[in-house]
């Protein structure tokens, strides 16, 4: 099957690649760091930095040659490794010395990605022989709604597990009830599914624990489930409707099946394994998650250790690194971008890092909402959480299922069939918008903490008017959102739904 991008499909493409960019490009001067943190300025080109257009010409690369995404991403890897090695230098300095230290500062959370995008799919290998899947049918109900049950699935089972093994089980599923004929669209959804399902959890998300970490409570997050629920009806029917008419599931589960329960055993030890560590990590060591890619070393762990129970399925490794090549190369360049601030917080920033973290690792997007504060973290983890789903490589669950169905990386065919994922996103928002309210939450306790230098240097600046809705920041109170309300308590009150609606329209116009 042919899965080129058509010429309709191409200015659809870089349509979404450009206007997914233009929310760094918007203010490039604010691109650059106030604190120093750059050993050099970065060139512009109309206004633009030159790593942000080379960086724009790898994703417009991945999305036109799609059957040569790895050497695209590479080649774009070297082309901004070579640009900052000869004319800007690095975060952490100028020439090979920058690199080596840039590199050893991402290497944990590169070595986590690596070693989780391995290790999960030998997992859905082993949760694939254990013929639970092919048992699958007779308990999910005929028609389109079974469908939309396993999409639920995925999406429950994603707010205890991280999302790449939520995803990969259940694009496992699917091929099983489905007769491995799975539409792109519904490939979407689960990816959708696998994310959201997540936002709303402290321990279903990397983006969630870095923000549990920091200090911001469970509860704070939790939220996010009201616009990931709104959604999961926006993407689930029409995805579930789709896969019906493409492939309707099977009732015909093979009659005394027996179920392989050492296969999962050896599922169920590494999810638990993996979760543990995580949690563990977190409240007890913290530190040592800076130093030590502990989740993936914990998943290898207990594979390696069963290997004399259940052998691995070795053969899948080629293509699986192939892909996960492909994702390391997409985040580490963007850890190289220039990007150290971003716009006041508000909702709209909030909504916009959502099309952001689509071709932008979400990771560093999280890292710098939480040192600038002044967000309501339901809305950030919903956006930073969900976003990636929009394209199949905007998040490493899209990365992992599109390893096991190769025909789903084309960007083209991504949007045009899964168009639902980008409209549920909006409608989700804009539902907890309606629902909770924004509501800008004071500086969190790892922020009052570290951040001592911006409270200091916050003391010698002077109370402005009500009518600009920036409170005292010497007194800890946050900055609100223009048009916010505030209340005696420190908190932004929450803006009007309505009019922070106009307000966008009038942005955009």
């Amino acid at each position: 099957m042919d899965h080129r991008l058509s010429p309709k499909d191409l200015p659809r493409a870089k349509f979404f690649a450009v206007a997914t960019l233009a929310v760094l490009f918007e203010n490039p001067a604010s691109a650059t760091s106030a604190n120093g943190v750059y050993s050099a300025q970065p060139l512009y080109l109309f206004g633009v930095p030159v790593d942000f257009i080379l960086f724009g010409l790898t994703l417009l690369g991945v999305a036109v040659f799609h059957h040569k995404t790895l050497q695209v991403a590479l080649a774009g890897l070297v082309a901004v490794t070579l640009y900052k090695l000869l004319f800007t230098g690095f975060r952490q300095g100028e020439g090979l010395t920058g690199l080596m230290f840039q590199l050893h500062h991402e290497w944990v959370t590169l070595a986590n990605l690596f070693l989780l995008l391995i290790g999960f799919a030998i997992m859905s290998r082993h949760f694939e022989k254990s013929r639970i899947p092919d048992a699958m049918p007779a308990f999910l109900s005929n028609g389109w709604s079974g469908g939309l049950a396993l999409l639920a699935i995925v999406f429950v089972s994603s707010s205890f597990l991280d999302n790449i093994a939520a995803a990969l089980i259940g694009g496992t599923m699917a091929r099983h009830v489905f007769k491995g004929k799975v539409h792109i669209g519904y490939l979407a959804a689960i990816v959708a599914a696998a994310n959201a399902g997540g936002s709303g959890s402290v321990v279903g998300d990397t983006t969630t624990t870095m923000m549990w970490i920091d200090g911001i409570s469970p509860l704070r997050v939790v939220e996010a489930y009201v616009a990931a629920v709104a959604g999961f009806l926006i993407y689930g029917i029409p995805a579930a409707l789709v896969q019906h008419r493409h492939s309707p599931i099977k009732k015909d589960a093979q009659r005394g099946l027996h179920i392989e329960w050492t296969y999962v055993g050896i599922v169920a030890a590494i999810l638990i394994i993996a979760i543990v560590a995580n949690v563990i990590a977190n409240l007890k060591f913290p530190t040592v998650l800076d130093a030590v890619p502990v989740i993936g070393l914990a998943l290898w762990i207990v594979i390696l250790a069963t290997a004399p129970l259940r052998q691995p399925d070795w053969a899948i490794m080629p293509e699986t690194l192939k892909g996960t090549v492909f994702l390391l190369a997409l985040v580490t360049n963007a850890s190289f971008m220039p990007v150290e601030e971003l716009p006041v917080a508000s909702w709209q920033t909030a909504l916009g890092l959502g099309f952001l973290s689509s071709v932008f690792d979400n990771i560093p997007l999280t890292a710098l909402a939480l040192k600038q504060g002044g967000y309501d973290w339901g809305f950030l983890a919903y956006s930073v959480g969900f976003g990636g789903s929009m394209i199949w490589f905007g998040s490493s669950a899209g990365v992992a299922i599109s390893n096991m169905y190769p025909e789903a990386k084309s960007v083209g065919l991504w949007l045009r069939h899964g168009w639902f994922v980008a409209v549920s996103y909006i409608v989700g928002f804009i539902v907890m918008l309606a629902i909770v309210g924004w509501t800008a939450d004071a500086p969190h306790k790892k922020r009052v903490e570290l951040d001592m230098n911006y409270k200091l240097a916050s003391v010698e600046r002077s109370t402005t008017t009500p009518e600009t809705g920036v409170t005292d920041e010497a007194a800890g109170r946050p900055h609100s959102a223009p048009g916010a309300r505030t209340t005696g308590h420190g908190r932004a009150a929450p803006a009007h739904p309505i009019a922070g609606f106009l307000a966008l329209l009038e942005a955009w116009a």
